[in-house]
């Protein structure tokens, strides 16, 4: 005998999954994070960081509880890219030139957003699911949790760094990296690090965002064929 469906769940009870609620938490200690960045530098980077931490935790605690959904995932997606988008813009205001932290802020927000339609596009069930991809660096991002869990956490711990050694509004982006660089000590080698995994991670939204422009393309093209 076929098995009868279980009850329907309620909209309700899907926001208040475990996961779900980790997220709200995400925003309110995002939304406290800025609103103290230029008073409380410390407890700016402790609020954002452990904001950051809590995406691991939501996502394990949606597949330990079974409750995936495709609105937890958005949430998590939004707070992400809102929360670097954020820093990004801070970043821009207090070095020079803040225009490279705009195009960075504008490549995320483009790479991401892209891939989020193209998965649509393909019916696909999420934006992770590359095992079709021809490029082995955007492979091995989205298929090896350590690696992609390196690129993101140098991204924002790079950017917390910048945030922390800035002195004023006129500090030239160049320069303060160079100095701290050339220092001997736990700090040079934690930007230097994470240099390097933000590098590979600004090459991986490249190539994402070119790979599902082509998706997009051939959809267009695909269309007009099929008229």
């Amino acid at each position: 005998m076929a098995k009868k469906p279980g009850p329907r769940l309620s909209k309700l009870s899907v926001y208040l999954y475990i996961p779900n609620i980790i997220g709200y938490i995400r925003v309110l200690l995002n939304c406290i994070a800025f609103y103290l960045c230029f008073t409380n530098k410390i407890l700016f980077s402790v609020l954002y960081f452990f904001s950051f931490v809590c995406d691991a935790v939501d996502g394990w605690a949606a597949r330990k509880f079974n409750q995936v959904s495709t609105f937890g995932a958005v949430l998590d997606m939004v707070t992400d890219r809102i929360s670097t988008a954020c820093l990004l813009v801070v970043l821009s205001q207090v070095y020079r030139p803040g225009l490279v932290f705009l195009s960075l802020l504008a490549l995320d927000i483009a790479s991401h957003w892209l891939q989020m339609y193209s998965t649509f596009l393909r019916g696909k069930a999420s934006h992770k699911d590359v095992k079709d991809s021809t490029n082995w660096l955007f492979k091995a991002y989205y298929g090896n949790r350590i690696f992609m869990a390196y690129c993101c956490v140098s991204c924002e711990v790079l950017y917390l760094i910048l945030f922390y050694l800035v002195e004023n509004q006129t500090e030239n982006l160049m320069d303060v990296l160079t100095i701290n660089l050339q220092k001997i000590s736990i700090l040079s080698v934690l930007i230097a690090t994470s240099l390097f995994g933000w590098a590979i991670k600004q090459v991986i939204n490249i190539i994402q965002m070119k790979t599902a422009a082509d998706v997009c393309v051939l959809h267009d093209i695909d269309k007009k064929h099929k008229q």
